[in-house]
């Protein structure tokens, strides 16, 4: 796994990168030797965020947390990981390699020894009109209708986008694009 580090704010120390190559190395078996992880480690006035993405074959597994020191957000990351990955194992098995679950990632500590499996159920389907708009009265419709995203077709691209607000209060933009 290749893995690339982005340091805002700070600047990383040997030992921190040590830690989370040490951390990553867990998941060898779970993701392909061409997986790519970016970690993302921002210090804001008394907290630190570390923000993990990992982009294996099309699939991407992102997890972020802010605590006081990077170390503690770190340790809380890589539990989300392996819950994330844990809950969709089954989903999963079909695009990681075959012996990937064979053994437990992470000792449960606590946690049901068999988490339900989780079914994913369509509720509602919606259809929307798309309105050639900019991303600025997107945002503003979005805020109109108290949505935490908006759908819009994008005048200055012509694509399909969607507008969001992030965890943190920002805004942000999913343009499509069709692979080929």
């Amino acid at each position: 796994m290749k893995i690339t580090y982005t340091a805002r704010k700070v600047t990383l120390k040997d030992n921190f990168k040590e830690r989370v190559e040490k951390k990553l190395k867990k998941y060898d078996r779970v993701f392909s030797d061409d997986a790519e992880a970016m970690v993302k480690v921002t210090v804001y006035k008394n907290r630190q965020t570390v923000e993990i993405t990992i982009n294996d074959n099309g699939m991407i597994y992102r997890v972020e947390d802010t605590k006081a020191e990077m170390n503690e957000a770190l340790d809380v990351d890589m539990d989300k990981l392996a819950r994330q990955i844990r809950k969709n194992k089954t989903r999963l098995a079909k695009r990681l390699r075959e012996s990937a679950f064979d053994e437990p990632l992470v000792e449960d500590e606590g946690e049901e020894e068999n988490e339900a499996e989780v079914e994913y159920e369509l509720f509602r389907t919606k259809k929307v009109s798309l309105k050639p708009m900019s991303p600025d009265e997107a945002i503003l419709r979005m805020n109109m209708v108290d949505h935490k995203f908006f759908m819009f077709l994008n005048s200055d691209t012509d694509k399909i986008s969607v507008v969001y607000i992030r965890d943190n209060g920002d805004y942000g933009m999913l343009e499509s694009e069709v692979d080929g």
